[in-house]
């Protein structure tokens, strides 16, 4: 990662006389969101889940079964995959052609709930032109309806596998996690630039609240920990990294 930050200043001299002065300059080019506890304070798949049985499509209980596969997941009995296949499985347990209209309608529930200071930050950053992502675990299925509502146009997510038209647990690729997230991120500026966008940001930066976020962390120009797990707030403070510990 550091030989990636490197290359990156290497190469930023050759952007600086396109951006010295360009109007609009921002801050940053690039500017990255992680989903679950850092723009919203909370889990989307436990929301969703919710909002699944309120509408009477999943069978009352899977909420509770979906938070207890979690609690696994947090004591470290089982891995993330199987975390996310339960996802897939149980949450997603309806025909796809049935999720367009799902999801317009979790979109509708959720709009309201989204903390103001995170509005607020996306729109300072949207605002500021800049190159706006959510990079989140989460499967597209539930955090494209959040993307919306939050008003960021692109999102790199965990995209679950469908057969004959139903979700079957599995997914297409790794899981967007871990380093799993560089990659995508660096696999999404590559496809930007072959259409003529961005294919490396002068200056990025990512908020997160995990440790697991640490190789994207690491990436970014700069990195901030968003009421941070204990593992990332020690790093955070042993990096200098600014710390944002006000309620959402």
């Amino acid at each position: 990662m550091a030989e990636g930050r490197a290359q990156r200043a290497r190469g930023e001299h050759d952007h600086e006389a396109a951006d010295r002065g360009a109007p609009g300059r921002s801050a940053f080019d690039l500017a990255l969101f992680d989903l679950d506890f850092t723009l919203i304070p909370s889990d989307s798949g436990l929301r969703w889940a919710r909002f699944m049985v309120a509408e009477g499509v999943l069978p009352g209980g899977s909420d509770e079964a979906y938070l207890n596969v979690c609690r696994s997941y947090v004591a470290g009995r089982i891995d993330i995959e199987t975390l996310h296949a339960f996802a897939a499985r149980t949450l997603l347990a309806v025909d796809a052609d049935a999720i367009p209209g799902l999801q317009a309608r979790f979109e509708a529930a959720v709009r309201a709930e989204l903390p103001a200071a995170a509005r607020d930050l996306v729109a300072q950053h949207l605002e500021a032109g800049e190159l706006c992502c959510i990079v989140t675990t989460t499967n597209e299925i539930v955090a494209r309806p959040y993307a919306r509502a939050f008003g960021i146009p692109n999102l790199l997510a965990s995209v679950p596998a469908c057969e004959d038209g139903r979700f079957c647990g599995a997914y297409v690729g790794a899981l967007c996690h871990g380093a799993g997230k560089v990659a995508r991120v660096e696999d999404w500026l590559r496809g930007s630039a072959a259409q003529g966008g961005v294919s490396r940001p002068r200056r990025s930066i990512f908020y997160s609240d995990s440790a697991s976020d640490l190789p994207l962390l690491e990436w970014a120009d700069e990195a901030v920990a968003v009421r941070p797990d204990a593992r990332l707030r020690a790093h955070a403070e042993l990096r200098g990294w600014r710390i944002i510990d006000a309620p959402a």
